[in-house]
């Protein structure tokens, strides 16, 4: 019999931590976004410690915390402990502070995702990440992490600052932590008036920009600008590390597997490179919203999530790899991106999408990426062929939802796909409208009287124009 995790583990990674996709902020970003004011809301807190509300009543952040490294009484292990907390947050109600013992009581866990062998250390390699938090009332937070040595001399521990945040802005924050990490080498109290200007300031539209004054002794007043990208459905992501890890090839046939919904594992040493990998590949998916299991950083006492029957994208680290070989998984991709090596596949995966469509994104691709481009420039470079895969094969879907008298939607999946007139797009779609993907996706859009004007609509609108254009010019050749 196949071996399964046991009920409390299936509950701790279901309940903590879910959905990873459909809980990023995408401004404009199609049908899957409509409703995330209400997903990202907090809980109605005591009046006194409510803030104004910005940018749709998005604040920067809900905490900035210390994590350090504390001996057990019991023994030689270390485990991971809150030392600093800002706000402190007093007068909550009774289902106001339990919400926020469960928050901060799971923070710990995946701020040192290593287990609890530790010993101090004279040098120790920054790292940059993230994790993902989901409440039971649904709720998403994402805590954005920066791992170091703490300023001193002689073997040291190292401590990670964390800032819990609803916003999706992996560029912006990680800005935010260099900014914390110089005030955290001076002294604690210098943090405080910086984040709490940084608290009550509002959070910039698309391209804008907000600048915080901020008094540092010795140094005088600074101005720090925090910009946010122009390009908001992809802000929360950088395929740098994707690039440099794997092959074109590779990064589409995570892709298709991504789109069939599959179990994925990605390994790496380092915790930036896992999140950083783990993020871009499901930003891959976008217009859709990985809607499963999606873990960037498995702690080791989590480690069971790879023996789950049900979809899942989840990081590991290398050292816990022959622990993962070891598990009684079922079919799954591992992807080792310290090597740029498949340890396990189906060995479908080349043959998932429809060989044109493949063709395309490969030669859009291979075009080359300048080493004076931007991140912004980079991230369009990777993410346009596979947004054009999906204007191609599902960019009609509007045309195939028929509305009742009172506005309610219902699409027409037979019709939808018989209109394709390439037989392997039309296999490839028949499946592709099975999975949650696509429905999550399709009752968005049958509750929508109009498309909804986001980037991928535009991409849509672009590609109908360019057929247009080309039917004039093929009867002129005829």
């Amino acid at each position: 019999m196949p071996y399964r995790p046991k009920k409390m583990e299936r509950q701790v990674v279901g309940g903590i931590l879910r959905r990873f996709r459909n809980w990023l902020p995408r401004h404009g970003a199609g049908p899957p976004q409509d409703n995330l004011g209400e997903v990202v809301k907090e809980p109605e807190r005591a009046q006194e410690h409510c803030l104004p509300n910005f940018a749709g009543g998005q604040h920067f952040f809900e905490y900035l915390l210390v994590v350090s490294l504390k001996k057990k009484p019991s023994g030689d292990d270390y485990e991971p402990t809150i030392t600093y907390q800002f706000p402190k947050r007093e007068n909550l109600l009774r289902g106001q502070q339990e919400e926020e013992e469960r928050l901060l009581g799971a923070i710990p866990l995946f701020c040192f995702p290593d287990g609890n062998e530790w010993a101090p250390l004279t040098e120790y390699p920054r790292e940059t990440f993230s994790f993902v938090l989901t409440n039971v009332d649904g709720s998403r937070k994402i805590g954005y992490c920066r791992r170091l040595l703490p300023a001193g001399r002689g073997p040291r521990l190292p401590r990670v600052y964390c800032i819990i945040s609803c916003i999706g802005c992996f560029g912006l924050f990680s800005k935010i932590l260099d900014e914390v990490e110089k005030r955290h080498q001076i002294s604690m109290a210098v943090i405080y008036p910086f984040m709490q200007g940084l608290r009550e300031a509002a959070f910039p539209a698309p391209g804008k920009t907000v600048t915080l004054k901020s008094f540092i002794p010795d140094s005088g007043t600074e101005f720090i600008s925090l910009t946010r990208p122009l390009d908001s459905h992809l802000e929360h992501v950088d395929f740098s590390s994707l690039l440099r890890c794997l092959s074109f090839e590779q990064i589409l046939q995570i892709f298709a597997s991504a789109v069939l919904e599959r179990r994925i594992i990605f390994l790496a040493e380092g915790l930036s490179t896992l999140s950083q990998c783990i993020h871009a590949a499901a930003a891959l998916l976008y217009p859709f919203s990985w809607a499963h299991t999606y873990i960037p950083v498995v702690p080791e006492s989590l480690l069971a999530t790879v023996c789950c029957p049900t979809p899942f994208m989840v990081g590991v680290q290398m050292r816990f790899r022959q622990e993962v070989m070891e598990s009684p998984m079922e079919e799954v991709l591992l992807v080792n991106l310290c090597e740029g090596t498949f340890l396990m596949s189906v060995g479908d995966e080349k043959d998932i999408l429809p060989p044109k469509l493949q063709e395309d994104i490969l030669e859009s691709l291979g075009q080359g990426i300048k080493g004076s481009q931007t991140s912004e420039q980079i991230n369009e470079h990777v993410s346009g062929p596979f947004v054009q895969f999906f204007v191609k094969t599902v960019g009609h879907y509007a045309s195939y939802i028929k509305r009742e008298a009172n506005g309610q939607g219902h699409f027409q999946e037979r019709g939808f796909y018989k209109a394709l007139t390439s037989k392997a797009n039309r296999r490839f779609v028949k499946k592709f409208v099975k999975t949650q993907l696509f429905s999550l996706f399709i009752q968005e859009a049958e509750k929508s009287k109009n498309p909804p004007a986001g980037y991928f609509q535009q991409k849509i609108l672009e590609y109908e124009e360019r057929k247009k254009q080309k039917k004039p010019k093929e009867k002129t050749l005829k």
